[in-house]
């Protein structure tokens, strides 16, 4: 239960910091960041119980990217006050959030 806690607030922070050097993401503060966080992990979910663990956001491969890129896009439609996202920036934040969980894993493998 702390470890899910623990990865929540993380992948807040990492949000959050993305929003700041990304172009075309805004996060609503930290709360945003950690509803944005939580309902990003909902949609993680629902593609990876779709498309199967091999397709998931965590797999590394472009169709990984793709999907991470898509749900982080189709985020805020969901929470429209907490989280604003391009075409362009749900990219780039798939990139560098794929760089920073690359280095520092918020999930034990």
């Amino acid at each position: 239960m702390l470890g899910t806690i623990i990865r929540f607030v993380v992948s807040a922070l990492v949000l959050l910091v993305v929003s700041w050097f990304v172009p075309g993401v805004a996060v609503n503060g930290f709360t945003g960041a950690l509803i944005a966080a939580l309902v990003i992990a909902l949609l993680g979910w629902v593609a990876e119980s779709l498309l199967g663990e091999n397709k998931s956001p965590q797999s590394r491969g472009i169709v990984g990217f793709l999907v991470a890129a898509i749900v982080i896009y189709a985020a805020q439609f969901i929470i429209p006050g907490q989280l604003s996202v391009s075409i362009l920036g749900a990219l780039l934040a798939a990139l560098v959030i794929g760089l920073i969980d690359a280095v520092v894993p918020t999930v034990l493998r």
